[in-house]
């Protein structure tokens, strides 16, 4: 998931092609559907994203009581209005009255807090879960955000390598060379730098040693001579999320992994995260064999034909088992984005995969 943010944004505002009382307010590339005359091209209006969580008097301000999605109708979630996606809400709350939203557009300032807005966070499963230490050594994974909402973070133009996309859960495995120590996490439990202490019926530390993943990092390590590796790879399968490619997490032989990233901390530089071409040379020179992500396109950055190229069927499965999710955007050439703070890398999430009914999220 990416972050939650919840900022003032300059709006667009287009026509509805369908609907003569309602109109397109674009933010960076999302549209989200407004009243006509709700809103001109040029004005600021909070946007709060898709994953919300929604105070009920914010939700009763807004006019959209029993309108969002959830058991208690508080989420915000993409939803087709008149033929059209509705991605987020555009609006000016009463509390940020006395708010010039132009400067605090400029600034990016966060209103989740003072408006109430928290982050949907789903509760897991047992096996996804389990005791926990703290382990402020692990390589974590990062907040990849949505192309859509930060459409500067690539040039058009600029060479890039995107990868499917894959609907599971994110293992987070970090070799330390200090003790020969292996860590294993999820996303949401590495993101409070804990890991997850070993069971043979925890869902992460079967996909590891179903597929090898620790005698991998040590022997990247080895390689690289580096104190610290970390593997970052997808687990999916029937019983872990709603789309499961063919694969089935009842047996480890069935359990689906591909990996998508590999962080390397050396001599106390910085962590720096392998080039897609730097990861298949070095696996093939060293003889391992790892399942990876499909890699869909690599040439020069097209936004629109991202766009494209996120919807359909997937190919994970090789029969086209499921809705593509999307795709995972990083520059053939790893490099930092000024538009984000931090590492170059997006997402397009496609229209099917965000329209389903009975999606689970698990992180």
């Amino acid at each position: 998931m990416s972050t939650l943010q919840v900022t003032a944004e300059r709006l667009v505002v287009h026509p509805h092609p369908n609907a003569d009382r309602l109109e397109l307010a674009q933010v960076g590339l999302y549209h989200a559907v407004v009243a006509k005359g709700q809103f001109v091209t040029g004005d600021h209006a909070v946007y709060i994203p898709e994953q919300a969580i929604l105070p009920e008097a914010l939700i009763d301000e807004l006019g959209l009581t029993g309108k969002l999605a959830g058991t208690q109708r508080n989420r915000v979630k993409a939803v087709r209005l008149r033929g059209e996606v509705s991605q987020g809400i555009a609006c000016t709350p009463a509390a940020l009255s006395g708010v010039d939203l132009a400067v605090a557009a400029a600034e990016r300032t966060d209103f989740a807090e003072l408006l109430g807005v928290v982050k949907w966070v789903v509760p897991v499963p047992v096996s996804m879960s389990g005791q926990v230490e703290s382990a402020p050594d692990l390589l974590r994974w990062v907040d990849v955000e949505n192309i859509k909402r930060f459409p500067g973070i690539f040039t058009a133009g600029e060479p890039v390598v995107a990868t499917e996309k894959i609907h599971g859960t994110a293992c987070l495995l970090t070799h330390l060379r200090d003790g020969d120590r292996i860590l294993v996490s999820s996303k949401g439990i590495g993101g409070r730098s804990m890991s997850l202490i070993a069971d043979e019926g925890n869902l992460y530390w079967r996909a590891v040693r179903a597929h090898g993943l620790d005698q991998t990092a040590r022997k990247l390590a080895a390689a690289l001579d580096a104190d610290r590796i970390g593997l970052f790879g997808e687990v999916y399968g029937a019983g872990v999320q709603d789309l499961h490619y063919g694969a089935s997490a009842a047996q480890d032989a069935s359990l689906g992994f591909g990996l998508f990233d590999i962080a390397v901390d050396r001599g106390g530089a910085p962590v720096r995260w392998l080039d897609a071409h730097e990861i298949t040379t070095l696996l093939a020179d060293l003889g391992l064999e790892v399942p990876r992500v499909p890699v869909l396109y690599e040439g020069p950055y097209d936004a629109e034909a991202l766009l494209r190229l996120a919807e359909g069927t997937e190919t994970v499965s090789g029969a086209n088992a499921n809705i593509r999710e999307g795709l995972v955007v990083r520059p053939a050439t790893e490099r930092l984005s000024p538009v984000l703070g931090g590492r170059a890398i997006g997402k397009i999430v496609s229209t099917a995969y965000l329209l389903r009914d009975g999606g689970t999220e698990y992180e």
